[in-house]
């Protein structure tokens, strides 16, 4: 085989593995199916989301995390979930009553989905995945916070909107909680920063008033 046909093999591999990420644009997120959200957001639209609280909070987040690189987080915050275009998407439940996915068995199914997605692209990719899996750098920890406070945001907008009604959702899903009250609990105590906690606390607050409106 020639460079030419290497190179045209190379590319159709990586234009092969862009496309089946791009299943993360009609992914939905479990979650707000769960809850009975009309027309929830996909995957896609969450990792948006997360970036877009990089770019526009993370100076906030980054007072509790000395060093971090922001446009690095940017990195991690874009691809941060893209082996759900594979696995799907599995809600984190705070209810005690939930079915939930055993985090060995997610893990081990995301790395396998990553070999197939990441493996013909550039490095890059695979890195940035595998450096928020660690949680270990600051811009990982950073890219996590915002992960989390996505699903507050979005949990605002829907409340705002009355855009659920649990008739439609999966029966007894939310035993435990009422409204999108659950969406907050699972959030609460998996955020590791002040700054964090901080933007947490006043996004709750417009939630709460838009609920009890």
């Amino acid at each position: 085989m020639d460079a030419a046909e290497s190179g045209d093999d190379d590319l159709d591999d990586a234009l092969g593995a862009v496309l089946a990420a791009y299943d993360l644009k009609d992914e939905r997120r479990t979650g707000w199916q769960l809850r009975g959200v009309d027309d929830p957001e996909s995957v896609a639209a969450h990792s948006w989301g997360v970036a877009y609280l990089v770019v526009t909070l993370g100076d906030r987040l980054a007072a509790d995390l000395p060093g971090v690189d922001l446009d690095r987080a940017l990195r991690l915050a874009v691809v941060h979930d893209v082996a759900e275009a594979e696995t799907g998407d599995a809600a984190t439940r705070a209810d005690s009553t939930a079915d939930t996915v055993d985090p060995e068995t997610k893990e081990a199914a995301e790395r396998e989905a990553m070999a197939d997605l990441a493996g013909p692209l550039p490095e890059r990719v695979r890195d940035a995945w595998e450096a928020y899996e660690a949680r270990e750098s600051p811009e990982a920890v950073l890219v996590k916070e915002c992960d989390l406070l996505d699903t507050c945001f979005q949990a605002v907008r829907y409340e705002r909107g009355d855009r659920y009604d649990p008739e439609r959702g999966a029966p007894d899903a939310f035993r435990e909680y009422d409204d999108l009250d659950e969406f907050f609990a699972t959030t609460e105590p998996r955020l590791r920063t002040e700054a964090g906690r901080a933007l947490f606390a006043a996004v709750r607050e417009r939630y709460r008033s838009a609920r009890d409106e």
